[in-house]
């Protein structure tokens, strides 16, 4: 999870809703970017230090997280590629933000990436309504920002649009199984307070493969719009959700950051239903923490099996090298190798 995430709600248009950062660049201390540094910067060092051995090359998978959504046909377009946001730390003040599809890489900022992101999105999958499974790399490099990574996977539609193709659905439902399948994947099913929840397609796609839903989150958004009978949505739980539910306040265009926490924070201390929640389940600096509380845990608990597999193929390869002819340290050791594998030639002919 990254605090820079290309996010579906209504703000997601204003370049600003992707970094604690205000116009004038002074730096907000995000609540997520203080989470990360308490909590779980050694787990993803050595997350890293396998992503540089290629170990998932070698089948060794490592955790992400994983946001599905729900798409309101009637309020968002299709989001066509995946859009794959990673943060990197920078060791000046400067933020550096990238795009990188098809080979390409497009510098861009971070007032104007949204822009970047669309004309990248045309691009890649036309003008129209076409679909692509090719990401889209968002790479930003700030002093500061945690080095996270967050796959932001398409709106799931519910109802044909006209000018899309009649398989759109499908298609779209297969970018979207293709990251959630792994069991190292921590799905975060992101829904509007404004929706029935038993309805939503991304929790039909979600409990088929985690049944359990012991690594399925869900964020409620919109909460200020639709509070009648949220607090007996979420305490309920009858959608078995196994890391539980978190519930926000969108923010809105031209708010800045600060002005967003402190607008949901008065929300939740003094709305007359939503005062009465409870406080381990409302607001962003909640979402960031919970989200850094369960990255750690599925690290530390892929560990144990990163470990076992990464010992079990050193084991076959130490195997395998020992079997090899011993290395010879002289010309006299060589021509005496040599000449015993002369031999066992003859001896097979």
């Amino acid at each position: 999870m990254t605090s820079q995430q290309v996010s579906n709600d209504s703000s997601s248009s204003d370049p600003k809703h992707l970094a604690g950062v205000e116009p004038q660049g002074s730096v907000v201390h995000a609540p997520i970017v203080l989470s990360f540094n308490d909590m779980i910067r050694p787990l993803l060092g050595c997350v890293n230090k396998l992503r540089h051995l290629n170990s998932m090359q070698e089948d060794i998978k490592l955790p992400s997280i994983f946001k599905l959504g729900h798409l309101n046909i009637m309020q968002d377009g299709i989001q066509l590629p995946t859009i794959v946001v990673i943060g990197d730390q920078s060791s000046g003040n400067e933020t550096k933000v990238y795009l990188e599809y098809n080979g390409k890489s497009i510098p861009t900022d971070e007032f104007h990436v949204a822009e970047a992101i669309i004309l990248a999105t045309n691009e890649i999958a036309g003008h129209g309504k076409g679909i692509s499974n090719i990401p889209i790399t968002l790479i930003v490099k700030k002093n500061g920002v945690p080095d996270l990574t967050m796959v932001d996977l398409p709106g799931i539609p519910t109802v044909p649009v006209h000018g899309n193709s009649t398989d759109t659905s499908e298609q779209i439902s297969k970018i979207v199984m293709k990251y959630i399948t792994p069991e190292e994947s921590i799905i975060v099913n992101v829904l509007s307070a404004t929706v029935d929840f038993s309805t939503c397609e991304c929790f039909k796609m979600s409990k088929k493969v985690d049944k359990t839903g012991e690594r399925t989150l869900v964020v409620v958004t919109k909460v200020d719009r639709a509070p009648e009978g949220l607090l007996e949505k979420v305490t309920t739980n009858d959608m078995n959700v196994g890391l539980g539910y978190v519930c926000v306040k969108n923010r809105i265009a031209n708010e800045s950051y600060e002005e967003a926490l402190s607008e949901e924070a008065r929300l939740f201390e003094t709305h007359a239903l939503l005062s009465k929640m409870d406080k381990s389940m409302v607001s962003t600096p909640v979402l960031a923490h919970k989200l850094m509380q369960i990255q750690a845990n599925i690290i530390s608990k892929c560990f144990l099996d990163i470990e076992k597999k990464i010992n079990d193929k050193l084991a076959v390869n130490v195997a395998a090298l020992n079997e090899l002819p011993q290395h010879s340290g002289s010309v006299a050791e060589a021509l005496a190798t040599f000449t015993r594998i002369q031999s066992l030639a003859i001896e097979c002919l």
